[in-house]
């Protein structure tokens, strides 16, 4: 593996200057990570951007949420089309700014018009799938199944039970959580969005069951089922801010 040496993140967002373009709470969501030769994933970056690396390897998740009260600007949330279920497949990345962020292979909703806008708009890889989350207690199960475009009927089952609360995350935990963030390229050109909320909240993970195939059709086949992952956790609601792209400068 690259041997970059290791770095830390600080659990703290900075301040978000400027005008605020979204705002959305994150609830009922879990992390599912694994770790992956930061040279297999390189190729599946927007120009200008790398892996980011912590202790020789990077890292792919799946991470399966409900998505709340989205709007645009500082105004209120847009009805209905504010609430849907999401489940994206992510990679994390570094620019030469230094800007640490996710690019997101695959971003799956059960609103078509969202997965709609947000492709033409943004030129995120939404799509749009069939999708459930139900929560009993301290168990959160979800399911999806690809609709639009291909591959039809990717997705799967995963079924988490949340734990302790973890009281001192570790260099991992907050590497693969405090990403204030996204780095994406559209009209042929890398951006970076920023994005800004309090620290997670985050509890220990059990997986009972993943039953996954989002992975592989975002261009990662072998890696789920493979071996266990290396990190399960599940995060209390978090509400974030998104604010305006800018634009990626490469020295290269």
């Amino acid at each position: 593996m690259t041997t970059t040496p290791k770095r830390t993140l600080s659990p703290w967002a900075p301040d978000l200057r400027g005008p605020k373009i979204m705002q959305q709470v994150w609830d009922q969501l879990t992390f599912v990570h694994w770790a992956v030769d930061p040279e297999r994933v390189a190729p599946l970056l927007p120009k200008g951007v790398r892996p980011d690396v912590l202790g020789g390897a990077t890292y792919v998740g799946l991470i399966p949420f409900a998505m709340r009260r989205a709007g645009f600007g500082r105004g209120p949330a847009v009805p209905w089309l504010g609430d849907f279920i999401e489940t994206n497949v992510r990679l994390y990345s570094v620019d030469d700014q230094g800007r640490h962020g996710v690019v997101f292979r695959s971003l799956e909703t059960d609103r078509l018009i969202v997965a709609l806008g947000a492709r033409l708009a943004f030129a995120t890889p939404y799509t749009w799938a069939k999708m459930s989350l139900e929560q009993d207690g301290d168990m959160f199960s979800y399911r999806t199944s690809r609709r639009w475009p291909t591959p039809r009927g990717a997705g799967g089952r995963l079924v988490v039970r949340r734990g302790e609360p973890i009281a001192e995350p570790s260099d991992l935990e907050v590497f693969l959580t405090a990403r204030f963030g996204l780095h994406t390229q559209h009209l042929g050109r890398t951006w970076w969005v920023p994005n800004t909320h309090v620290p997670w909240d985050l509890n220990r993970g059990e997986l009972l069951e993943l039953d996954d195939d989002l992975v592989a059709a975002a261009g990662l086949p072998g890696i789920v089922g493979r071996e266990a992952p290396a990190s399960v956790m599940v995060a209390d609601p978090v509400h974030t801010s998104f604010g305006l792209p800018r634009l990626v400068r490469s020295r290269g």
